[in-house]
């Protein structure tokens, strides 16, 4: 039988029993739920592996401690799991949701997806949210029976955050909600502020051990103020790196339990009794308090002003455009210099879109590319001392 918890959900939470199903039908787990299924598939695919090696905010060759997408991805799935238990909600469904948002990421993180964007500006252009979703409907090449990993609908859903109209037309189910303009579950609400919580708090962390921002900088954002302001007190005279955690892990609870709270409210006041209540809401649910988001804005706005454009960081973003940038050219140029299976896959691709397609089949190529990985391609493509044959062997 099917490991389901149902009858410790609420009743507008998402029940695996009652999921929307998957592409292509399959029997149920024996010993699991739908949801822990998707899970699994997720942790055992190809492009999750790469998130180990793929830019948080720093390039990940740039230091052992510093976020990746993958340890940014472990952390947003245990904040919403702990928001998901606390609500009733589906926790299988909120991890497999978060372990599956930055899939489609690219090489040197939002610099990397701003060039390849650029890139593909004449042939549909580039999104790591739509890439995340077609890693797991399409790239994924494990399975007898299918492309893709063969998700459940509440999972895919989750994934794909936000999308354009027109890009919404051509997804179909998953796609439908916003030509409708209905909500997704709660639990995919949870995991998109558990994102956002994570990150902000988490780059904090990395800036200041980088030693872009510092901990004085950030007294002037209340968030911040507050929390310091209560460790100090409790533990005066305690060393910058126990002050630090202790601050970030206040701040990250105050933030939850914000989060918690005033969805409650929300949740009582829209009297839910079913999932299709929770879609058919006019705004999301899952939200802070007006006072929560004011906070949150100052120190997003400190985040991009202070570390996010920080010279240092254009400096690799710099980088990071003219290595992706010269990857896609040179491949759009000369598709025999790619490996033969993104030879293969842009066949494939050409044969259904014509030379959109094989732009198409080099951009998931080079999105699917680790920070390392993309150096040593331009590294053997462009540098005239890698012409000995070995070298030129990816």
């Amino acid at each position: 039988m099917s490991n389901s918890y149902s009858g410790q959900l609420v009743s507008y939470a998402c029940d695996d029993k009652k999921s929307v199903g998957r592409h292509h039908d399959e029997t149920h787990p024996t010993y699991r739920n739908e949801y822990q299924r998707d899970r699994d598939r997720i942790i055992h695919s190809a492009a999750f592996r790469r998130l180990e090696y793929k830019t948080q905010v720093f390039v990940n060759h740039e230091g052992d401690l510093f976020r990746t997408r993958l340890t940014h991805s472990l952390e947003v799935a245990q904040i919403a799991r702990s928001i998901a238990r606390e609500l009733r909600l589906h926790e299988d469904l909120s991890e497999a949701i978060a372990l599956a948002h930055d899939l489609g990421h690219t090489p040197f993180g939002h610099a990397g997806q701003t060039a390849l964007n650029n890139c593909m500006k004449d042939c549909g252009g580039f999104e790591h949210n739509l890439q995340s979703l077609r890693v797991i409907d399409k790239l994924e090449q494990k399975y007898a029976d299918f492309d893709g990993l063969n998700l459940t609908f509440e999972t895919r859903e989750g994934i794909l955050k936000h999308c354009s109209t027109t890009n919404a037309k051509k997804l179909g189910d998953v796609g439908q909600r916003f030509l409708d303009k209905t909500q997704p579950s709660l639990e995919a609400q949870l995991t998109d502020y558990s994102d956002e919580t994570a990150y902000n708090n988490h780059d904090i962390d990395d800036g200041i051990r980088y030693g872009l921002i510092t901990i004085d900088d950030l007294l002037k954002i209340e968030l911040f103020r507050d929390q310091y302001d209560i460790v100090n007190k409790k533990y005066p005279g305690l060393d910058d790196k126990k002050l630090l955690h202790e601050i970030i892990r206040r701040m990250i609870n105050v933030m939850v339990v914000d989060l918690i709270d005033t969805s409650r409210e929300n949740i009582a006041s829209a009297n839910l009794n079913s999932i299709d209540d929770v879609r058919c809401q006019n705004k999301r649910i899952m939200a802070f308090s007006s006072e929560m988001n004011d906070k949150k804005l100052e120190l997003k706005q400190f985040l991009r002003n202070n570390l996010y454009q920080h010279y240092r960081v254009h400096r690799m973003s710099k980088k990071a455009a003219v290595v992706i940038d010269s990857l896609f050219t040179a491949f759009m140029e000369d598709q025999k210099i790619l490996p033969t299976e993104a030879i293969d896959h842009c066949h494939i691709l050409k044969d259904k879109h014509g030379d959109k397609g094989i732009a198409r089949g080099i951009s998931d190529y080079i999105a699917g590319m680790t920070d390392r990985y993309a150096i040593v391609e331009y590294e053997r493509i462009f540098n005239p001392r890698q012409l000995s044959f070995v070298n030129l062997i990816p």
